[in-house]
């Protein structure tokens, strides 16, 4: 190789290297020359010659090349820092800059490369990525519309796991009609006679995607039922959607299914909580009522759960409730408090019992709202006329005295009501009002309710 070639060689290689700006700065940072790389469209950068370097970016951007200077200047070199520069033009770029002191007190050199691809790049996947983003809600939004339609089916379906065929999700109508829940065996509530003809067409569906229909029986009645399936895909493997419709050919072989709905409109429309528990303790079936006291939206969500789940005290009270049920045969008046999922507490008695069928042991309870038990008609009338009479003092009474009278009927009323339900027993009348008993002689001497302490305890005796 030649020496010309040589120089070519250099030369390419200096132009390869190039800097898109380099800008030759004295000491206090002013621009004594500029020079831009092919890279960048033409630009008057004569024009910043003679002004300081920081009067040609943003006002942000002017303290990072202050403090590049500065560095600069003291330890010879200073970081990269990206800069949006300002061209004569009114163009603005993003700079990454970085600022070398010459020899002595030579000045300045500041070296810059044009991060507009980057930029550009960055952008691009920002935008990418809020694409995705949508497409993700999308698609939340399709299976929130999904879950609707599964849950306000009337028709029962079912979601089994096709390699264990148990049940991982059943709509309320296949828990109502059906009484299957999460977590059951499907093929255990098949019919033997009909177990053959179940793995065949789940085959097909499982080859095919989807199957026809066949005739199954369902359930210790052995019902008759269509059932079709087909195949999903799902995380962590594939799925069967069951949906079953009822045999309009089947003969009803106990009563007839009008008289069934009957029945079970009277227990959804009870004014109080009814729940029905297998032998261990899990819901099977629940009205209306147990659902508002158990802030729950739908029967399926509490299917499956314990009923000690809501209870106060977890493991104790139903453990005791279900006890007593399983040595006596039933329960009355069972005191607890019951907490929604929401946070709400109320008092509630249950009173329950146990029926064996088939070998099959279920429970059934009565939850009943204690918590909202009203004083007699004459009490709360005379409790309401003196609260009546309160409220004619507003304008001439302090609103504090106010308060503290109207505090003192009722704590009067509460007291009255609470010895009423304990029969006379004070004891028992301080313990349902979670008062002491001196904290309630002493109330019953400042409102003049009853005979002196000392006959009180005789009659407690």
């Amino acid at each position: 190789m030649g020496p010309a070639d040589q120089s070519d060689s250099r030369m390419t290689r200096v132009a390869v290297i190039q800097p898109d700006i380099t800008l030759n700065l004295d000491w206090e940072g002013v621009i004594r020359d500029a020079s831009l790389s092919d890279a960048i469209p033409s630009e008057r950068v004569q024009d910043w010659l003679g002004r300081p370097w920081m009067e040609t970016v943003g006002e942000i951007a002017g303290l990072q090349v202050r403090r590049m200077v500065e560095d600069a200047r003291a330890s010879g070199v200073s970081a990269y820092l990206q800069i949006t520069q300002r061209f004569p033009s009114g163009l603005e770029l993003p700079i990454e800059y970085t600022t070398v002191r010459l020899g002595g007190q030579a000045g300045l050199i500041a070296v810059g490369k044009n991060l507009q691809a980057v930029a550009e790049l960055q952008s691009r996947l920002v935008a990418a990525q809020q694409a995705r983003e949508q497409d993700y809600w999308k698609l939340r939004e399709i299976e929130t519309r999904s879950r609707l339609l599964f849950d306000a089916s009337s028709e029962a379906v079912l979601v089994i796991a096709a390699s264990t065929l148990r049940i991982v999700e059943a709509n309320p109508a296949a828990i109502r009609e059906l009484g299957m829940a999460p977590g059951w065996n499907f093929s255990d509530e098949v019919a033997p006679r009909d177990r053959a003809a179940l793995r065949d067409v789940l085959l097909r569906a499982r080859e095919q995607g989807r199957a026809p229909g066949i005739m199954v029986h369902l359930g210790a009645e052995a019902t008759p039922w269509l059932l079709r399936a087909s195949l999903m895909a799902r995380t962590p493997g594939p799925v069967f959607l069951i949906q079953l419709s009822p045999a309009a050919t089947a003969a009803a072989t106990t009563l007839p299914r009008a008289q069934k709905l009957r029945g079970d409109e009277l227990l959804e429309d009870l004014p109080d909580g009814f729940v029905a528990l297998d032998e261990d303790g899990t819901i099977r079936r629940a009205n209306r009522t147990f659902l508002d006291l158990a802030q729950a939206g739908t029967e399926a969500s509490i299917i499956g759960e314990r009923l000690d789940r809501w209870l106060a005290q977890p493991g104790m009270d139903a453990g005791v409730l279900l006890t007593t049920i399983a040595q006596h045969g039933e329960a009355r008046l069972f005191t607890t408090q019951l907490t929604g999922n929401l946070g709400s507490e109320v008092e509630v008695e249950i009173s329950g019992c146990a029926v064996s069928r088939d070998g099959l042991r279920m429970t059934g309870l009565i939850i009943r709202d204690v918590g909202r038990r009203v004083l007699p008609s004459g009490e709360a009338a005379a409790l309401r006329a003196a609260l009546g009479t309160l409220a004619n003092d507003v304008g001439r009474v302090p609103l504090p005295m106010m308060v503290r009278n109207t505090a003192a009927l009722v704590e009067r009323a509460c007291i009255e009501q609470a010895l009423r339900l304990a029969n006379g027993n004070r004891t028992a009348a301080a313990d349902a009002l979670g008062l002491s008993r001196q904290s309630l002689y002493a109330k019953l001497e400042r409102y003049e309710i009853g005979e002196s302490r000392e006959a009180s305890e005789d009659g407690a005796r």
